[in-house]
């Protein structure tokens, strides 16, 4: 649109521009409050569309976390040591720290005995590895 046609250029002159008396539409108060005002009552659908989880908070996480990326249960192990499984005597080893697993759970059973290397594992898993005849080494500094 030219300027020369634009509703500013007609009302050069006049104070309030069409706006009425004493300051209408000129401060915040146009625009419904500044910044963050109202978002509880008169901006509320804007806050639902727009910024739905701005009245939430995050919830408190514990300190020292560990969160286990990867682990694998003890009814697996029979078809991972047909695949990488080294010998050790009578016992097949399986470390699956070098295959990235962290944990090791214990659905499943058991059918050989195995020496496994992990860095944790559950309970019932220690316990079905050992009822098998196997062996469950932890890394350093774990239980």
């Amino acid at each position: 649109m030219a300027t020369r046609n634009r509703k500013v250029r007609r009302f050069r002159g006049s104070r309030t521009h069409g706006w009425g008396q004493i300051g209408q539409h000129r401060k915040s108060g146009g625009r419904g409050g500044r910044g963050k005002a109202g978002l509880l009552k008169h901006k509320w659908t804007w806050t639902v569309v727009y910024d739905p989880n701005h009245f939430t908070h995050e919830k408190p996480k514990p300190p020292q976390r560990t969160i286990v990326d990867k682990w694998i249960n003890v009814g697996q192990l029979d078809s991972i040591a047909h695949s990488i499984g080294k010998k050790e005597g009578n016992v097949q080893v399986l470390d699956l720290a070098s295959l990235g697993y962290q944990k090791l759970l214990g659905q499943g059973s058991v059918n050989s005995a195995y020496k496994v290397l992990i860095n944790s594992a559950s309970g019932s898993a220690k316990e079905k590895v050992g009822k098998a005849g196997g062996e469950l080494v932890l890394a350093a500094g774990r239980e």
